[in-house]
């Protein structure tokens, strides 16, 4: 496996963003990089970015999860941030995905009793974890996320964006995940998100995420998903599904986590309003409060 390490100087005055970055082994040789905020004993909260973003999107919600004595913990995935990045796309497949980071979750940091949060590909990798390992699991929150097993068709606009994303000569990060949000962002902001790739070669994570996704039946990844919801539909752990109100990849995956999951039977679940698919850039400190209110009062 050919590994890239983004240098460190490519996240240099990261606006809103002061903390210091962590590291751990996960297999494979590479390095997985994580952030911090709120006291060491709290409650682990895990917050798991999708595709193209990293840890960055989390910068709004990690204080409030402080402000609440939660131990909060931003992953960067393994091709993302500033974790390690296979440089071909025929390194990346979900099974390893979800082996990175589980195993930094489970043996590197050795965390119970977590709240694991997921957005986007945060989810189809969190949901997994907390499937296949619920004796370490406390919560889920499911934000604009979901499980696909290929059983049910993806929507015309994901299709879209996944043949953007595979046939696009140069992928501008900055310009995809502005395409996934409400407000408009800053100079600097789009900046933070293209530092992790110095150039087209840095960007397999990015390019092949979309490709990993189950949109068959037949899919390499599907008996494992499908093997996840019959432990989820089951599962009594409190369960937190908190979507925006415009998130046109992933919104109808809402009332379906709601039904189908026995622990979000009974909870209120919040629509964070005036947010994309990005609810972390558009709405993050109302997300850090929902998350807050649910690990403190479950």
């Amino acid at each position: 496996m050919r590994i890239l390490r983004t240098p460190g100087d490519r996240f240099a005055d990261l606006p809103g963003f002061p903390y210091e970055p962590r590291y751990a082994e996960v297999g494979d040789g590479l390095r997985m990089a994580y952030v911090e905020d709120g006291p060491e004993d709290g409650e682990p909260v895990v917050l798991l970015h999708g595709e193209p973003s990293w840890s960055f999107l989390y910068r709004h919600v990690m204080p409030e999860l402080a402000a609440a004595g939660l131990r909060a913990i931003a992953v960067d995935l393994i091709g993302f941030g500033r974790s390690d990045k296979p440089a071909d796309l025929a390194d990346h497949s979900y099974a390893r995905h979800v082996e990175w980071t589980r195993a930094l979750l489970l043996d590197a940091l050795g965390l119970t009793g977590m709240t694991v949060v997921g957005q986007d590909w945060g989810g189809l990798i969190g949901l997994r974890v907390a499937a296949e390992h619920p004796e370490r699991v406390a919560r889920i929150v499911a934000a604009n996320t979901g499980l696909p097993t290929g059983d049910i068709p993806m929507p015309e606009v994901w299709h879209r964006f996944r043949d953007a994303v595979l046939k696009a000569p140069v992928l501008d990060i900055a310009r995809l995940v502005q395409a996934g949000c409400r407000t408009e962002l800053s100079k600097d902001v789009r900046a933070a998100y293209d530092a992790p790739f110095p150039d087209e070669s840095y960007k397999a994570g990015p390019r092949a995420m979309p490709g990993l996704v189950p949109i068959t039946p037949d899919d390499p990844a599907a008996p494992a998903n499908r093997a996840a919801w019959r432990i989820l539909t089951a599962l009594d752990r409190p369960v937190l599904v908190a979507f925006s109100d415009g998130d046109p990849i992933t919104g109808g995956m809402a009332p379906i986590l709601r039904e189908s999951l026995r622990g979000a039977a009974g909870l209120r679940h919040p629509v964070i309003k005036g947010a994309g698919h990005f609810l972390q850039e558009d709405a993050g400190p109302e997300l850090g409060r929902q998350i807050a209110l649910f690990v403190t009062s479950t």
